[in-house]
């Protein structure tokens, strides 16, 4: 691996990044989004699945679409962020092992067990939407998850048809730098942490 990244490099990663609510007009452009993909595709998964699905939602009209399955306390915000991304876990995901997993045949695992495919798509799917937090804060975007929505309503509008689920949403822009409250602690080491 390379050397230890620079403070600047941690700080925007980690420890003076905060959930953003505000985002100037600033927008976010196709190829920022397709340059946020390219990076956060590289994150690990099990048997290299993949089994994030994303929608970014940017146009009026797609957001009219978002809308209705909002909680009313991420309405506002979530209608005026430049782009809000359903972030989604593909059930049939182990339909691409065979091109993405060549190792072995590991498909007919999930195909036979319904159970562990949908466990493997919800924790590898959530992987990557971490992957995708941390990809728009590399490349200068805030970003806002939320789990304030109507999943169901969601999967109706945006997957009907597919094997596609809800699992977050993303809002992601430029940040505007306003913050109505103090960033909250975080628990230390000692209370969440043992070395064996």
């Amino acid at each position: 691996m390379s050397a230890v990244l620079d403070r600047q490099s941690l700080e925007q990663l980690f420890e003076t990044a905060r959930s953003t609510h505000g985002f100037t007009a600033e927008p976010v452009t196709d190829s920022t989004l397709h340059r946020l993909y390219d990076l956060l595709k590289w994150g690990p998964t099990a048997f290299n699945c993949q089994p994030g699905r994303f929608v970014f939602v940017r146009s009026p009209a797609a957001k009219a679409r978002l809308e209705p399955a909002l909680s009313a306390g991420n309405r506002a915000k979530t209608l005026a962020a430049p782009v809000t991304v359903i972030v989604a876990d593909d059930l049939d995901f182990f339909e691409q092992l065979p091109s993405q997993f060549p190792a072995f045949d590991a498909r007919p695992l999930f195909a036979a067990d319904a159970a562990l495919a949908e466990a493997t798509a919800l924790r590898n799917g959530t992987l990557q939407g971490a992957y995708l937090l941390l990809a728009a804060r590399a490349l200068g975007l805030s970003a806002g998850p939320m789990s304030g929505f109507d999943a169901e309503a969601v999967n109706r509008e945006f997957f009907s048809g597919t094997r596609w689920r809800a699992n977050f949403l993303v809002n992601i822009g430029y940040g505007d730098g306003q913050y109505s409250y103090p960033r909250g602690p975080r628990l230390g080491f000692d209370q969440v942490a043992r070395i064996l």
